[in-house]
């Protein structure tokens, strides 16, 4: 009768997690909080500005610029899935989650990691097709076949996520509820979790090679095409104007699988809790404040359309 009675206790408190974050003292989190918020705030004025600029001019409306679209909403939603929660721990306002809520914010923040991958590779297939049939691309890849890649790009991230999050809704927890983490990490699901997690692991292993190698492979071999093609061009100027229009692309795709092939690519994950806090900041927080940056930086077109918004708002406001 005890032990079903501190089963029960034990199940009661894990109806809410607790975050940990990064240990220091209060102006650490502070100074940690600030940061946060910064990136933050830059990574949704950044891609807001991105969607604006691709919908209401004319001349992106193209599936270079669509998918570009597609990849800047998904980075503001990828962003907003975490981060209220993680500002608030370490403003100290609210370190604790329940259990509803961090399986909700697993999901959404895996879901559309996932859909990044799908999308990032269809973004790749879509240069390999501007720069090696030049001639057949607007037959090739027009506005209705960008509009299924992209909805099943969507649809896939968040399929893939259905089966771990069933597996992890079902593990019991029945010792610490602290989250080794600042958001719900699947790494912290294991390592808190009393009963076997090998399905789970197998799961998110078996996802992991599948989306992210998966993707990858499409993402190379329509690079290697694309190089090839490039290196064929009897000009250096046509080599610099073919490698231009994928160099921002390239750019974004080598930092976001870098840092998650680090983070998945591996078959256990209790070891890994403290250095995934590291390599997190850089996959959830700095990839997307750097993806409308690199793409503004890197591509003309966008820059003297930013432009000639601001002088457009400027007019307006005088």
């Amino acid at each position: 009768m005890g032990k079903l009675n501190e089963r029960a206790q034990n199940k009661t408190r894990m109806m809410e997690f607790v975050f940990l974050g990064f240990p220091g003292s209060h102006y650490v989190q502070m100074g940690i909080f600030m940061s946060f918020l910064i990136m933050h705030i830059m990574t949704v004025i950044g891609n807001v500005t991105i969607v604006i600029l691709v919908t209401t001019n004319s001349h992106f409306h193209t599936p270079m610029y669509f998918f570009l679209c597609n990849l800047s909403f998904l980075e503001i939603w990828y962003t907003m899935a975490i981060m209220p929660k993680t500002l608030s721990v370490f403003l100290g306002v609210s370190r604790s989650i329940s259990f509803t809520g961090c399986i909700l914010q697993m999901f959404f923040n895996y879901s559309f990691g996932c859909t990044e991958f799908f999308l990032l590779s269809v973004m790749a297939y879509d240069r390999y097709l501007a720069i090696c049939y030049p001639l057949h691309y607007s037959t090739l890849m027009d506005i209705r076949l960008s509009c299924k890649l992209a909805a099943v790009s969507w649809l896939f991230g968040f399929l893939a996520m259905m089966t771990p999050t069933v597996l992890i809704s079902k593990l019991s927890f029945c010792g610490p509820n602290e989250i080794n983490h600042f958001y719900c990490h699947i790494d912290s699901w294991i390592v808190l979790s009393c009963t076997d997690t090998h399905a789970v692991e197998m799961a998110m292993f078996v996802i992991a090679i599948l989306v992210i190698l998966g993707s990858c492979l499409i993402t190379f071999l329509s690079y290697t095409y694309i190089i090839s093609t490039i290196l064929h061009i009897a000009t250096a100027k046509g080599r610099l104007k073919a490698f231009s229009t994928c160099s921002s692309h390239l750019a974004v795709v080598i930092i976001w699988y870098g840092s998650t092939m680090f983070l998945y690519i591996k078959p256990s994950k209790r070891t890994s809790v403290e250095m995934t806090k590291i390599v997190n900041i850089l996959n959830t927080i700095v990839t997307p404040l750097l993806n409308p940056f690199i793409y503004t930086l890197r591509n003309k077109d966008v820059k003297e359309a930013f432009r000639y918004l601001l002088h457009w708002r400027q007019r307006k406001m005088y």
